[in-house]
């Protein structure tokens, strides 16, 4: 080879080498070039981006023109997927935290605060079936305890004593049988105390005084009369409050009383002094809404043999609830939108993927989930925000509701195209890159891209600089234009 063919091939290599690197530098200012054929066993990479500027893509890795952060690749098996990716670097920086979804025994025991009322089931009347006289009162002050059988005074009743009279005239004349049971009954009419009929036929004297007996033990709450004062037929005397058992009234939240079940277990103890305790067990929820509070009254019933519970006094109850084994998760890992909820999985490989989920009930600090989770995943505790926004940047959360099955199977039709305004930035062959305003459709924001031309040739007239409006349409992993035309001239 003689010096001039030398020169001419030297001059040749240059010129090669000048215009690839030309051609490189328009392709990363416009959009990226195809990218090699990976290897066998690697993963093929489509282009790197700016994840805070994600509309530019740059076809070689570097540091980002926009932040101070290096460019991060998007995979070809990544691209169109619903996982996000966040580098080790940034969850470590971020202190992402997960917690693996668990399964945790919960019992639905909870707890209140109760009043102490009484029993009225165990309140009793005492009355007087004749007219006559309070002769003495045994009971002077109303809330004086007093035991079943504790007289509790004495009354004189006149009209009592002509029936007497004639069983003592019959007995003492010997009268048939029929006499003296005919008035046997008149005295049972009269409601004379068998003990009174019983003396006069036995002892022959007249008693027409008796002594009221109380029925059942507990507390005087009702004192009707004085001493001395005139009875009369139904008139009551004394009503007794029973103290065998008690009951403790609570304000229950709405969302607990729907668990509760007639007949549940409860502890309860004295707020005063919790080393005294007592057995319950649940009796109704009244069925009233305070709707100021909204609670409802629960009436729980509470043994007091010993009678040391007195109305007023307040309890400390634990109402005992089945255990039962649910998927828990804590209640920070769960991203509430206000109409649905959503938890970021973390997946093999270090992905991320939001994933709608349905809660259950809250339980302190953890929260149950009902569907949308298994046992054993792993969601993100703290740092969602940043996999939620990198979510939302690739339309992620905002496509998370399920399509129809006919337009889920069905793809998008490949003729659909956009519009948009923007300004040319710069041209060559394969793509023209433009400074566009936003596309609602697409949910993109005012930003430079590339578009690929239909062909080397197509749009002659256009320049950098002009002002242009545009079609453009999805034509693989790219977008490529339809139609360009000018609204104003360059400067």
């Amino acid at each position: 080879m003689n010096r001039v063919q030398l020169s001419a091939v030297v001059l040749a290599a240059v010129l090669a080498t000048a215009g690839g690197a030309f051609y490189l530098g328009r392709t990363t200012a416009g959009g990226p070039a195809p990218a090699a054929p990976a290897p066998a066993g690697e993963r093929k990479v489509l282009y790197w981006h700016d994840p805070m500027v994600p509309g530019h893509r740059f076809d070689k890795p570097g540091k980002s023109p926009f932040m101070d952060m290096q460019l991060q690749p998007v995979y070809a098996d990544e691209a169109g997927g619903t996982d996000v990716k966040v580098s080790p670097q940034v969850q470590q920086n971020l202190g992402i935290r997960t917690a693996i979804v668990k399964r945790a025994p919960v019992s639905e025991s909870f707890d209140a605060v109760g009043t102490v009322q009484f029993d009225e089931r165990l309140g009793v009347a005492v009355q007087t079936r004749t007219a006559g006289y309070l002769e003495r009162l045994a009971v002077r002050a109303p809330m004086q305890r007093v035991a079943k059988g504790q007289a509790l005074g004495t009354v004189f009743a006149p009209e009592w004593l002509g029936a007497l009279n004639e069983i003592v005239a019959l007995k003492r004349a010997g009268a048939s049988a029929e006499l003296l049971a005919a008035a046997r009954e008149r005295t049972r009419a009269m409601s004379i105390p068998p003990e009174l009929v019983r003396k006069a036929e036995e002892g022959g004297t007249v008693d027409a005084r008796y002594t009221l007996l109380a029925p059942a033990g507990g507390v005087v709450v009702e004192l009707g009369a004085r001493e001395g004062v005139a009875v009369s037929p139904g008139m009551t005397l004394f009503r007794i409050a029973g103290l065998d058992k008690v009951w403790a009234v609570a304000e229950v939240p709405e969302a607990q009383a729907v668990r509760l079940a007639r007949g549940r277990k409860v502890k309860a103890a004295l707020q005063a002094d919790p080393s005294q305790t007592f057995d319950g067990t649940m009796q109704e929820i009244l069925p009233q809404v305070n709707a100021a509070t909204r609670t409802l009254q629960a009436r729980f019933e509470v043994d007091n043999k010993g009678g040391r519970l007195v109305p007023g006094m307040l309890l400390r109850l634990q109402v005992e609830g089945p255990a039962t084994s649910r998927l828990v998760v804590p209640a920070e890992a769960v991203i509430r939108t206000g109409t649905r909820a959503v938890a970021i999985v973390r997946k093999e490989g270090g992905t991320f993927e939001p994933r709608e989920v349905k809660l259950g009930v809250e339980l302190g600090d953890q929260i149950e989930v009902a569907e949308g989770l298994a046992e054993g995943e792993q969601v993100v505790a703290s740092g969602q925000f940043l996999v939620d926004s990198e979510a939302r940047l690739r339309s992620v959360l905002g496509s998370m509701a399920p399509a129809p099955a006919a337009a889920a199977s069905a793809p998008a039709p490949a003729s659909a195209t956009h519009s948009a305004q923007g300004t040319i930035e710069s041209i060559d062959a394969q793509a023209i890159t433009l400074s566009h305003g936003p596309v609602p459709e697409l949910r993109w924001p005012a930003m430079t891209m590339g578009f690929a031309k239909p062909g080397p040739d197509a749009f002659p007239d256009m320049k950098p600089g002009d002002t242009v409006r545009f079609e453009f349409r999805k034509k693989g992993d790219d977008y490529e234009l339809v139609t360009v035309q000018r609204t104003g001239a360059a400067k």
